[in-house]
């Protein structure tokens, strides 16, 4: 190895000489950097850019005083020429470059730089410049390299025949490609996509591109064309401009294209507009402004319409618009605040336009904290339903609600101590519901809190033993819970304080045996819990403990209930098995099978729950998965002597070579108290083969077996390599809030990576 700054240098070339190789190659390297990197038609056919997926060539100088290393098998001085040359295996590096030629000639005489013979420079930042032969002239300022090749970070190729470097930061680059295709070709090799130019001009100080004849080719055919377009140079993150266009089609706005335009308004802050021009309707406005502060960023959405047509299912057809906003904020390391927020002229615009198919929208205002022991949450909430079937008086706003919970560091009588606090306050404007068996107020103000403590213990023969008490302490404030003993039918303002204790115990042991082909875990599970009878229930509107859901999962719970608005009282034993044999070639099995039973007092569960007698259901699952490949479930709630079935629940998911699949069974029972009056009774399966490496087919169902009927249907064909991916899905959904009951509708996505992406979607 040759030091060019050192004083070896003295024992090959004059000491004169060795400047101008320094030179040379710093300077060189910087430039080959500079003007090989520079060949930028790696982008898509836009004015804009958005955060595109680019890796930016990095053109900054190295530090002053940083060596430059030359390895090769030869270095010739000429004095009388003034020329250098390096030939072999030339390896030069510079700082975090390194340039590999076959052979290097300087002429110092004319500042003149030759580098030829599979040149190849790689950038600090991982890209790898290749050429045939390079020239560099003028200070470094001018040249033109043959046959390049870039292969960037990004596994994007970029090529061309020739280009040629001018004074000013002008490069031209005749014949040139770009695309993200490394493994995804042709037979003949070529890639799937390419964007090729006639001639590129880069403007390094305008950071533009000029592209004439820009065409983007499939499998090397021609299938869009522009005589011209000029567009951002990668190492623009953000400016404004056009984005790809969408096509759309609906019964409401007949055909429609979407032209997106992003417009740049600072380093912080930017305007997208999604016109979607339709052919029933006239245009529809989509406005979104995003900003970035200090310490978070927000946006706000908006859409527009002024109706030509009266819209099917009628409708307004003046004005129809709605607005939907969202902010994330960190106060500090512990604390942040953010809000979600979707404001709608009528139920039905955000689906009418496709824009939004929710059933409801939750707007909120949050303020959130989180530290080692502790958590807070505060929200106001506002529901806004998008469901013709559903009233909108009977949906309630809630101002505020507040969860909170705190576990004390400092041991209690050798236990976890921890405090838990939850609060709302409720309006709506009627209080009669859907369901006759669910008490609904118009107005509830809740706050309740809850002392929980619990110390674990192991004994010297393996049982885990928990014992754990509760002290629970509510008060709300009520008005118009329904009673059907007032003549009214309703109860007037009035306020409930409760204090509710419970004590218990669960006690587990675990037997373990070990064998060759696995690990058998079997656990006997025994609990008790004594507490205070459920009282003044009637009083209190349930807002958040409607559902039960008991099952296996829920079985050992303290309390079964949902949520708070009821209590689980009495004294009640649960008991249960839980196995689990983990083999050595990471399959299992896990099993769990239990039951409650109420011991004395009040039981607080309705009839249809599964836990209302002396003896519960019966509640067991079984997940059974013998290889990666395949994986088999089911749980059931049954009655007590086996009767009858009232849930159950099956799925099979596998992948058998190239096809894969899930099949699934739900049945659930009637249960008026949670408010579900019919039994749901349904089939689900999808399924995928993929029968090349890229292509592949899909499809889905979903059955009512207790109506006989789908609930929704999809198929479709998926195409995805290494630099593409597209889909094409045709799916129809029965929907229950139209008169039209089946929803057809047919989508095609097209992505080119770090292109972008484009599709259409129809009604049909």
């Amino acid at each position: 190895m040759i030091d060019l700054a050192g004083d070896l240098v003295n024992a090959v070339i004059p000491r004169k000489s060795a400047f101008g190789v320094g030179t040379l190659i710093s300077r060189g390297v910087l430039l080959i950097c500079a003007s090989l990197a520079a060949m930028l038609v790696a982008a898509p056919i836009s004015q804009a850019i958005v955060n595109k997926e680019f890796i930016k060539p990095i053109l900054k100088k190295p530090v002053t005083g940083t060596r430059v290393n030359v390895v090769a098998d030869r270095i010739i001085f000429e004095d009388k020429s003034k020329t250098a040359t390096a030939t072999g295996t030339v390896r030069i590096t510079y700082g975090p470059y390194t340039l590999v030629a076959t052979k290097v000639v300087y002429n110092e005489a004319n500042g003149s730089f030759k580098a030829n013979g599979s040149v190849e420079l790689r950038e600090p930042n991982g890209n790898i410049l290749q050429a045939e032969t390079a020239e560099l002239h003028n200070k470094f300022k001018e040249g033109f390299a043959k046959y390049l090749r870039a292969l960037l970070t990004n596994d994007v190729t970029i090529t061309a025949e020739y280009a040629r470097r001018k004074e000013g930061g002008i490069t031209v680059f005749e014949h040139a490609s770009y695309t993200a295709c490394k493994g995804c070709t042709t037979k003949n090799g070529a890639p799937l996509w390419e964007i090729t130019t006639t001639q590129t001009v880069h403007d390094e100080k305008k950071k533009n591109l000029y592209l004439t004849n820009p065409t983007l080719r499939f499998s090397g055919v021609p299938v869009a064309w522009l005589p011209y377009a000029s567009m951002p140079d990668p190492t623009v993150k953000r400016r404004s401009g056009f984005l790809l266009p969408s096509f759309n089609s609906g019964g409401a706005y007949g055909y429609g294209i979407v032209t997106p335009y992003f417009l740049e308004l600072g380093p912080s802050a930017d305007l997208t507009f999604r016109p979607m021009w339709t052919t029933q309707q006239g245009p529809v406005a989509d406005v979104e402004f995003r900003q970035r502060l200090k310490s978070g960023s927000y946006n706000v959405h908006g859409y527009g319409v002024y109706q030509l047509a009266e819209a099917d299912p009628p409708g307004d057809t003046d004005w129809r618009g709605a607005v939907t906003t969202s902010g994330d904020f960190k106060l500090n390391g512990a604390w942040d605040w953010g809000w979600d927020g979707t404001l709608t002229s009528d139920t039905k615009f955000l689906d009418d336009y496709d824009i939004d198919d929710r059933d409801l929208a939750t707007s909120k205002l949050y303020l959130t904290g989180l530290a080692d022991r502790s958590y807070f949450s505060a929200q106001a909430l506002y529901f806004r339903t998008l469901s013709l079937v559903e009233d909108q008086s009977t949906i309630p706003v809630a101002l505020p609600y507040i969860n909170s919970e705190y576990t004390f560091d400092q041991a209690v009588l050798g236990g976890e101590l921890s405090l838990d606090f939850s609060a709302y306050s409720l309006s709506r404007d009627d209080p009669d519901t859907p369901f006759a068996t669910i008490n609904h107020g118009t107005d509830q103000t809740r706050a309740v809190a809850n002392f929980n403590w619990q110390k674990q213990m192991t004994t010297n023969a393996g049982q885990v033993i928990t014992p754990f008490a509760k002290v629970r302490s509510d008060l709300y404030i009520t008005n118009n819970v329904p009673d059907p003993l007032t003549v009214s039918g309703f109860r007037e303002s009035e306020a409930t304080g409760r204090v509710l204790p419970s004590v218990g115990v669960d006690v587990r042991w675990p037997f373990i045996a070990s064998y060759d082909f696995g690990q058998s875990i079997i656990t006997p599970v025994f609990q008790a819990i004594a507490a205070t009878d459920e009282t003044d229930e009637e009083k209190i509107g349930n807002e958040d403990a409607i559902s039960v859901n008991f099952d296996n999962t829920s079985l050992f719970l303290h309390d079964r209930f949902t949520g708070q608005d009821r209590y689980e009282g009495g004294t009640r034993a649960n008991v249960g098995l839980l196995y689990s044999f983990l083999g050595e070639n990471g399959g299992f099995t896990r099993v769990s099978l239990g039951e409650s039973f109420h011991i004395a007092g009040e039981n607080s569960f309705n009839l249809d729950s599964g836990l209302d007698g002396t003896k519960s259901d019966l509640v067991g699952a079984i997940v059974f998965q013998p290889w990666d490949n395949l994986g088999l479930s089911y749980q059931a709630r049954v009655e007590e002597d086996l009767s009858s079935i009232n849930v159950q629940e099956a799925f099979a998911n596998f992948t058998l070579d190239r096809f894969s699949g899930t099949l699934g069974y739900i049945y659930l029972d009637n249960e008026p108290s949670a408010g579900r009056d019919d039994t749901i009774e349904q089939i689900e399966s999808d399924a995928s083969f993929r029968f090349t490496e890229a292509w592949s087919l899909f499809g889905g169902v979903k059955y009512d077996l207790e109506n006989s009927e789908f609930l929704n249907k999809s198929a479709g064909i998926a195409f995805d390599c290494d630099c593409m991916s597209a889909k094409l899905t045709y799916s129809e959904t029965n929907k229950t809030d139209s008169d039209e009951q089946t929803d057809r509708t047919l989508k095609l996505s097209v992505e080119l990576r770090t292109i972008g992406r484009t599709g259409f979607s129809a009604g049909l």
